[in-house]
């Protein structure tokens, strides 16, 4: 049997909202072609180098999923019996754990749960048939991760090719409550425009996330370099050769940073005790200086690019008055740090108007379920 992927080379992205310009840049830029827009993702062809070369390197995406069948699918017999003549052994073995994720919208089947379960047994009997035996599901860490997709009564199942979500660098060993999504730091990074010209600063760095994206934005450090195993890898015309030399072309791109070119500071010890920490997993992560220090005994900031994701609500003391703190933000931006850029990143919305400066412009971005905006300003 052929896949679908096998005859159209065509895939889905995963993005979050506000992300589907960005990505369609940034897969393009990859190899891929004919990228175009969908709900929540991005469809695109590509050639199985440009497919590992996505998932190696792409920072604001959050996975890659290959389409197996699509079929009409009224009922759930209907999905035990399609799913079921599915040569599932071609993708992957008894030794190999599994795990199915299924999302349901306008369907006569209308439980996502029971869905993934009766494709789950479908595959476990379609094996139990050839074998007498059967794989295990492993929700966490599974081997080889399926999506099932119906909608309007047409489903699609999918093999997972990034193996999990591809926000996860592997660089992140402890964190600050609520920190911000890796992908969301690396699209406010590429938003930002900054390329080195100028010393990037953080002054409320948490455990220091956006940091670390400036860092492998600029010292060209793949997005899985962290990453050991992909799904790809279960694709049955899966090319390690190809693979093997799409890797060894983008580590070589690889470039050191110069100290004092990236920077931050928290006025929480133990967040910078973390940044610190996490920083040390990452090539050149130590030439990035971490103080303790409130942005408020920052004397100057001049001539800087500015990014920051201030705390609101959820990491916030619930008895601080944010709107004082935002004002009080807005001032030092105003009077310390002329000639720079910021770029603020408001998960809360509301607070906008608090920091009293007026915007070069406003993108909305979502970190999770917030629908947050990244705010540029030009301080003169």
């Amino acid at each position: 049997m052929m896949f679908t992927y096998q005859k159209s080379n065509r895939f889905f992205a995963q993005i979050a909202d506000g992300m589907e310009e960005l990505g369609i840049e940034e897969l393009t830029g990859l190899g891929a072609q004919e990228v175009k827009p969908a709900f929540r993702g991005l469809y695109f062809s590509a050639q199985p180098d440009a497919l590992y070369r996505i998932n190696y390197t792409a920072r604001i995406i959050s996975r890659v999923l290959a389409p197996l069948i699509t079929f009409d699918c009224h009922s759930t017999d209907y999905l035990y019996k399609t799913a079921r003549n599915v040569p599932w052994t071609e993708l992957f073995s008894l030794e190999d754990t599994f795990v199915i994720s299924a999302n349901v919208s306008n369907s006569k089947i209308r439980h996502s749960q029971y869905a993934a379960l009766v494709l789950k047994d479908a595959i476990v009997d379609s094996f139990r048939d050839l074998y007498n035996d059967r794989p295990n599901v492993e929700r966490i860490n599974a081997d080889i991760s399926f999506n099932l997709h119906i909608s309007n009564n047409k489903a699609t199942i999918y093999l997972d090719t990034s193996g999990g979500s591809l926000h996860r660098r592997g660089y992140r060993q402890d964190s600050v409550d609520a920190p911000m999504q890796e992908t969301l730091a690396a699209a406010i990074i590429r938003m930002s425009g900054w390329d080195g010209q100028t010393p990037l600063y953080d002054p409320m760095c948490g455990s220091g996330t956006l940091l670390f994206e400036a860092l492998m934005h600029y010292c060209r450090i793949p997005a899985a370099f962290f990453r050991e195993d992909f799904g790809f890898r279960f694709l049955p015309d899966f090319d390690e050769p190809t693979w093997d030399s799409v890797r060894q072309e983008a580590d070589s791109k690889m470039r050191p940073l110069e100290e004092g070119l990236i920077a931050g500071s928290d006025s929480s010890s133990q967040a910078i005790d973390i940044a610190r920490n996490n920083s040390r997993n990452l090539p050149s992560g130590r030439n990035i200086r971490l103080t303790k220090a409130r942005f408020q005994d920052i004397e100057s900031l001049a001539d800087t690019t500015i990014v920051c994701n201030p705390p609101y609500g959820l990491r916030m003391k619930d008895h601080q008055d944010m709107g004082a703190f935002m004002k009080d933000f807005g001032d030092f931006l105003k009077q310390r740090c002329t000639g720079s850029t910021a770029y603020v990143y408001f998960g809360n919305r509301e607070l906008i108007k608090s920091l009293g400066l007026r915007s070069a412009w406003k993108r909305p971005l979502k970190n999770g379920p917030l629908d947050g905006r990244l705010v540029r300003y030009d301080l003169y």
